[in-house]
């Protein structure tokens, strides 16, 4: 019996969560319907007695609210418990004005709180809407205004924290997020809330007109009708006028009164008792001058016994803060301070915590080191957009890489040179460059018709010839066929073929599993079939890495691990998986390199490719064993190929058989890292390929010959 009685109210609660759109949307009809249709006083009784709970209820969850977005329904709240409201007084006016009566609740406010006195009563009933209308509800209005203004012209420097928290690396992608939409939702809330504040406003001028009206339509139809004395109408219907508008003014001062508490606990921490409670006996001086005064009042001739009796409080309230132990927190504000302990009682030091240096240990993927004259590019104050410029950078490398480069932090070096930025990986310097502020950097294309005047440099990123010139020379280096970019896209293009370069060393093994669960949301089947039934997260990383070297795109995840799959119930060898992959990944790569349907590419000679494929020795890791000289021999004609292809403008790509292509990707990679190396099954149907060279061994000793 007992467990019946403890699992029912769950029951009922889950009924009424699991169907709780339905039932306010019925609410919110039947108020319509309370307008229209005639309800007999018990039931009037009712739903005032819901209005008052519902106020009080109200007004103590507001004060309970830590933060307002804890509370974000209360605009479309007080809207809805306004209009519940002015249903409320239309059908107590109606009864008022047809039968005299309108329940136990109205006349027992109108014979209690007033005392019978209809001229009280309307004193009173004006008292209310003065504090309600003129103190609280204008108040709230104007603090809602402001706090609306304000949020709204704080959104900008707010979001541009959270992208310079999220590029140094001190939140998290899901944290920034989530703050993103806290301030939208802050600023949605505060502006809902400056509209919604103008309802109570209105229904406090609706109350004066509606009793108004009541007063001198119950006076005529007591008279005209009813055929009352003037001084009997004038009792009986202001009377109870006056009791149904004070028994709805009361909860409305309610709601008001937590619509001013809401959207004034801007900078709270903690419900409003904690606080109030704790910041009020943070020190104990002003409650022991309190007392003394109020003993003083009382000595000077005012009421003794309340003043003393105050006095005596305020008294033990400083001795209890005083006897606290300095530096106790208190609930909701500082720790106390101000008293001192009783004599002879010494407070011993706090032993300090040991120094974690766990933190130490981690190392950030990427950080990027400017020197102090760099800083305004990062100075949002100075119009420094390279904060920005990064978070590009990280989405375009998940839209063009398919990868997540974690957050870069960026910080100033003081031994770097003030013009001077540097690049590391995992605490380790992989690049440095150098810009000037106030300058333009002008690269020379090839095109450029005539020299400009600058200082000469060498374009980071690509290693390109440039020029630092000064602002009013763009417009004059432009026309002569120079491109021209500022500071900010030297560090930001620089940086992206960093990532680029290095892509595989960013993507390990706790990114690529996060790469999983995103493709496992939507195609859990492929994702379950290959991990780990078939190959774990650290060899599907290993794939992964050997396509980004080549900088080839993983964006494709899907047809990735499909390819993976059907791969892996043959050999799990690395290499083997990375070709097939490759092998499937055709059109993209094609996609890459190929122009309007044309690949020009540098082949290689059939006893070249034999004499690798002899040579390939498989284990760990696809490698060709060559002497020395015919190393030097493919090294000397690949140079010559790869000269001609730049002198004629075209990406030099080396086209060759499937089984040699990892072996000679790897010979060659040391004399020619960006070479790109493709094999034939990589080639799609219906592409146009042109050769426009070879790499042979004969021709080379031909020419040693001649």
């Amino acid at each position: 019996m007992a467990a019946h009685v403890q699992t029912r109210p769950r029951g009922v609660l889950a009924t009424v969560t699991a169907n709780a759109h339905f039932l306010v949307a019925a609410a919110v009809v039947m108020l319509v319907i309370l307008m229209i249709v005639p309800i007999p006083p018990a039931l009037l009784d009712v739903l005032l007695s819901f209005n008052i709970g519902t106020a009080l209820l109200i007004l103590l969850i507001t004060m309970y609210t830590e933060n307002a977005l804890n509370f974000s329904v209360f605009p479309t709240l007080l809207l809805v418990i306004t209009l519940y409201r002015l249903s409320l007084n239309i059908t107590g006016t109606r009864l008022i004005l047809l039968h005299g009566y309108a329940g136990r609740v109205i006349e027992t406010f109108g014979n209690f709180v007033v005392g019978g006195n209809y001229a009280v009563g309307v004193v009173i009933f004006a008292i209310l809407i003065v504090i309600q209308f003129v103190v609280i509800t204008n108040g709230a209005t104007r603090v809602a205004e402001v706090a609306a203004r304000f949020t709204l012209d704080a959104m900008p420097g707010k979001q541009l924290a959270i992208d310079a928290d999220l590029n140094a690396g001190l939140i998290t992608e899901g944290e920034a997020r989530q703050r993103r939409k806290d301030v939208q939702r802050h600023a949605d809330f505060y502006g809902a809330m400056d509209g919604a504040s103008k309802f109570v406003r209105g229904d406090a001028i609706a109350a004066i007109i509606i009793v108004f009206v009541n007063i001198m339509g119950g006076f005529f139809i007591g008279i005209f009708q009813q055929h009352m004395d003037i001084v009997q109408a004038l009792q009986r219907f202001t009377l109870l006028t006056v009791g149904e508008g004070i028994v709805t003014q009361i909860p409305a001062l309610l709601i008001s009164t937590a619509t001013g508490i809401i959207v004034t606990r801007a900078a709270s921490e903690g419900s409003f008792g904690d606080e109030l409670i704790g910041q009020i006996t943070q020190r104990a001086q002003p409650l022991l001058i309190g007392a003394v005064l109020l003993i003083l009042m009382a000595l000077l001739g005012l009421p003794p016994v309340p003043m003393l009796l105050i006095g005596g409080l305020f008294f033990v309230a400083y001795r209890a803060v005083r006897q606290r132990k300095p530096g106790t927190a208190v609930p909701g504000g500082a720790s106390a301070a101000g008293g001192t302990l009783p004599a002879g009682q010494g407070v011993a030091a706090a032993p300090k915590p040991a120094e974690s240096v766990v933190p130490l240990l981690s190392l950030d993927p990427m950080e990027l080191e400017i020197g102090f004259g760099l800083i305004p590019l990062v100075d949002v104050e100075q119009g420094g957009d390279l904060l920005e410029r990064i978070t590009a950078i990280r989405r375009h490398a998940a839209r063009e890489l398919g990868i997540v480069v974690p957050p870069i932090r960026v910080r100033d070096n003081l031994q770097l040179k003030p013009s001077s930025y540097a690049v590391k990986l995992y605490g380790l310097e992989i690049a440095r460059g150098e810009v000037m502020i106030g300058r333009l950097l002008a690269m020379n294309p090839g095109t450029a018709s005539e020299p400009v005047e600058g200082i000469a440099t060498v374009e980071p990123a690509f290693n390109l010839p440039a020029l630092w010139i000064v602002e009013s020379n763009r417009g004059a280096a432009e026309m002569a066929g120079y491109t021209v970019i500022d500071p900010t896209s030297v560090v930001a293009t620089h940086l992206t073929e960093i990532i680029k370069g290095h892509a595989a060393d960013l993507l390990g093994r706790q990114e690529t599993s996060a790469l999983l669960d995103n493709v496992k949301q939507h195609y859990p089947v492929v994702v379950e079939e290959l991990v780990p039934p078939l190959l774990s997260v650290g060899e599907v990383q290993r794939v992964l890495q050997n396509l980004l070297r080549e900088r080839i795109p993983i964006r494709n995840l899907l047809l990735i691990l499909e390819a993976l799959a059907d791969g892996a119930r043959q050999s799990k060898d690395i290499d083997y998986l990375g070709e097939r992959v490759r092998a499937a990944l055709a059109r993209h790569i094609c996609a890459e390199y190929a122009e309007e349907g044309l690949l020009s590419v540098i082949t290689v000679d059939p006893r070249l490719e034999s004499l690798l494929s002899e040579a390939v020795r498989r284990g760990e890791d696809a490698y060709a064993v060559l002497d020395p000289s015919t190393i030097a021999r493919i090294y000397t004609s690949l140079t010559e190929q790869i000269q001609a292809a730049n002198a004629a403008g075209i990406h030099p790509i080396v086209l060759c058989s499937p089984s040699v292509r990892l072996a000679l990707k790897r010979l060659t990679e040391r004399a020619a890292p960006q070479l790109v190396v493709l094999s034939y099954s990589e080639i799609v149907p219906g592409l146009r390929v042109e050769s426009i060279g070879q790499i042979s061994l004969e021709a080379q000793a031909a020419t040693g010959a001649r």
